[in-house]
């Protein structure tokens, strides 16, 4: 009987140890588990590296703070979110747009598109800072200039999209914040305005459709305000630039001056558009 007594007692103290070693190996392989740092080099730290400086004195040394590398794309990714443009568009690039087999003027509108893009920083502080894709729907202006905004999102310079029809949707369900976002708009270091002046009612006289007044107004407040401070400015419409001073000469006149060194003016029939071929 004492001796069943004992067994029992050493199974008791096995499977205690082992719930001990269990409990023990469990808590050392959480413990020694390493921390996943979004950046290896500052680890998190608000983008600062901290570097020990010798001196040539024996025992002397200093603390030397500087910006890690993550700094940089982090402020990219704030500038890629603030761009309002979406997921979809970030993968249009200029790189792949393609050309092959595209009509001329379509082939015109990539190389200006890739030479305003390399011409940026040589250009953003002078009159003619800006660029325009006008004309032919379906040929691929705002692939083109969408490329070229994320391509300078990329290399950190602010840039703001502005689709024309759901941009002036939204300014007119939300009067209380127009003034807000027309000043976004006037600010931003690049505004890509898209479609512009897309749409409208037909005027009973020619049959053209036409913006609304308040629309002309506002287009006319936001870009005079970038025409007079030299901000670049990124434009596709249907409309050429005859269209554009039908509807305001004044504002035509601005985009001609301020896109006449990158634009293009696209014109043809269904061969130019690509949703076709």
């Amino acid at each position: 009987m004492q001796s069943l007594k004992d067994e029992l007692k050493k199974l008791d103290l096995e499977a205690i140890r082992r719930r001990a070693n269990s409990h023990s190996s469990t808590s050392v392989a959480d413990a020694v588990e390493p921390k996943q740092y979004r950046c290896k080099h500052c680890k998190d730290e608000l983008g600062w590296i901290k570097r020990v400086k010798l001196s040539d004195k024996p025992f002397d040394y200093s603390d030397n703070w500087e910006d890690c590398p993550c700094t940089k794309d982090r402020a990219i990714e704030r500038l890629m979110k603030s761009s309002q443009i979406t997921e979809k568009f970030r993968q249009k690039t200029l790189s792949n747009f393609t050309t092959a087999g595209r009509p001329e003027l379509v082939k015109e509108s990539h190389q200006a598109a890739v030479e305003y893009a390399e011409a940026y920083t040589a250009i953003k502080d002078t009159p003619q800072n800006s660029m325009a894709l006008l004309g032919k729907s379906g040929a691929g202006k705002t692939h083109l200039l969408m490329g070229v905004s994320n391509n300078l999102l990329k290399k950190g310079v602010g840039v703001l999209y502005f689709p024309y029809i759901e941009g002036f949707s939204e300014l007119k369900d939300n009067l209380n914040t127009v003034g807000t976002r027309l000043q976004q708009l006037k600010q931003v270091e690049v505004l890509f305005i898209d479609d512009l002046f897309k749409g409208g009612k037909k005027d009973p006289h020619t049959g053209i459709k036409m913006p609304s007044d308040w629309e002309v107004e506002k287009m006319i407040e936001v870009i005079n305000h970038r025409y007079l401070e030299q901000k670049p400015t990124l434009v596709s419409s249907e409309r050429d630039i005859a269209d554009l001073c039908d509807i305001d000469e004044a504002l035509g006149g601005r985009i001609h001056e301020m896109c006449k060194d990158y634009m293009v003016i696209i014109t043809g029939g269904l061969e130019m558009n690509y949703r076709l071929q």
